[in-house]
């Protein structure tokens, strides 16, 4: 009993991101931001002291029923757009990797009731045999988190509110 209680009071005194299946993942600087009623996206720089490398395949929320990882690109008329990311975000061993806007991101969307300044959204990230990480990302509308500035975005015919 003695050990059940040490393992609590270990596991309470770690931060969300540590409770991973592989504590080598470490989350820091996440906030999110709603971009309309019906989308937001999620920043963060995803830290992995492993020695082997991993990949984020996937992200979920139970605010949105539909949660994509992004990329913002140039096309060839110069303005920015957002593509979904095919095959993950790797990781290196001993690296990090920024999600920031005008970047990498993780796309909220479908989002039943809209975010407020101040909510919190819980998400799980997978990283495959690396393990989920579940965190509470505070919704922050008034940080940038930019990576290139401030940018025109063209969304095409991506429709966040809809799927």
């Amino acid at each position: 009993m003695k050990h059940v209680i040490l393992a609590a009071v270990a596991a309470l005194s770690l931060p969300a991101a540590a409770l991973a299946q592989d504590v080598s993942i470490k989350i820091s600087d996440e906030f999110a931001r709603s971009s309309n009623p019906k989308s937001g996206a999620a920043f963060m720089t995803i830290q992995n002291d492993g020695q082997q490398e991993c990949t984020l395949i996937a992200a979920s929320s139970p605010a949105a029923p539909k949660v994509e990882l992004h990329t913002t690109r140039e096309n060839a008329d110069g303005m920015m757009e957002m593509l979904p990311i095919e095959g993950g975000i790797t990781i290196a061993a001993g690296g990090s990797h920024a999600l920031a806007r005008g970047g990498d991101h993780i796309m909220l969307m479908n989002i039943p009731t809209p975010l407020q300044q101040g909510d919190e959204v819980p998400m799980a990230l997978d990283f495959g045999e690396c393990g989920v990480v579940e965190l509470v990302v505070p919704l922050d509308n008034e940080r940038t988190g930019t990576v290139a500035g401030e940018m025109k975005m063209d969304h095409g015919a991506m429709d966040h509110s809809a799927h």
